[in-house]
């Protein structure tokens, strides 16, 4: 399928945002109409995230920045990308059974910022997500350099933070990610 035309996905992210005004109280469309026109590199990354399963929409505004905040707002895990190990070190450390890549990397590609442990619960409060998959998070550094990375999912009602392998990937995750319009 071809990818949508810019009025297409304005049109599109439009819709959501009036259909899911719990997401973004306060927050007029115009107000993200104008910020995509002042950061035209933002749309491929939208269509990029839409592409992969993500469907963002705006969550808020960043209290450090004061940018509006895009975020993947898919009920699951982005389809389009999960099964993926952690980072470039986790994929190269696997001897066999090598996943087609990994998170950090394609977070990257897309143009996104890997939610923290605090945008995931911020992401959470607002509806649920996750609750048949999960999703990679930011790792601390220490968690890291030990071999593990974390991820988050919703069971049982409630939000969970575990860890794995940073080699580790499955069907069920993925991750979710960010993008600022300062």
């Amino acid at each position: 399928m071809p990818d949508p035309t810019d009025e297409d996905l304005l049109a599109l992210l439009q819709t959501r945002h009036a259909t899911h005004r719990h997401r973004h109280a306060g927050i007029a469309w115009v107000d993200v109409r104008d910020r995509l026109a002042a950061h035209p590199r933002a749309l491929p990354v939208l269509r990029a995230m839409e592409a992969s399963g993500g469907e963002p929409d705006v969550v808020g505004i960043d209290e450090a920045t004061g940018a509006i905040v895009y975020c993947d707002c898919s009920p699951e895990s982005p389809a389009g990308r999960r099964s993926l190990c952690f980072d470039r070190q986790a994929l190269d450390a696997r001897k066999e059974n090598k996943p087609a890549g990994n998170v950090e990397e394609r977070a990257a590609a897309l143009g996104i910022e890997l939610l923290t442990e605090a945008q995931y619960r911020a992401l959470q409060a607002l509806e649920p997500v996750d609750r048949k998959t999960s999703s990679w998070i930011r790792t601390p550094p220490a968690i890291r350099a030990l071999g593990g990375a974390l991820f988050c999912d919703r069971r049982y009602d409630q939000v969970f933070t575990y860890h794995n392998g940073a080699e580790s990937y499955y069907a069920a995750r993925g991750f979710r990610g960010r993008l600022l319009l300062a």
